[in-house]
């Protein structure tokens, strides 16, 4: 349970920095097929692709990262 806790916490702290430092990461947020929608007094905005390649990414991370434990 102390581990489980320890990684969320870590997740947590990675998820906030990557929050506080996002607009000055290139491209994140505003790749090709990013679904942005903007009105009059509306705004809808999606990072579909963003969060397709987030999501390779950590993916990617894990398998390794259980690769190496075992």
């Amino acid at each position: 349970m102390g581990k489980l806790l320890i990684i969320i916490g870590i997740v947590f702290i990675v998820a906030g920095i990557i929050v506080m430092y996002s607009d000055k990461i290139p491209y994140l947020g505003k790749l090709p097929g990013d679904i942005r929608v903007e009105r009059e007094n509306f705004r809808f905005y999606f990072p579909m692709m963003t969060s397709i390649i987030l999501s390779i990414l950590i993916s990617l991370i894990l398998y390794f990262i259980n690769r190496w434990k075992n």
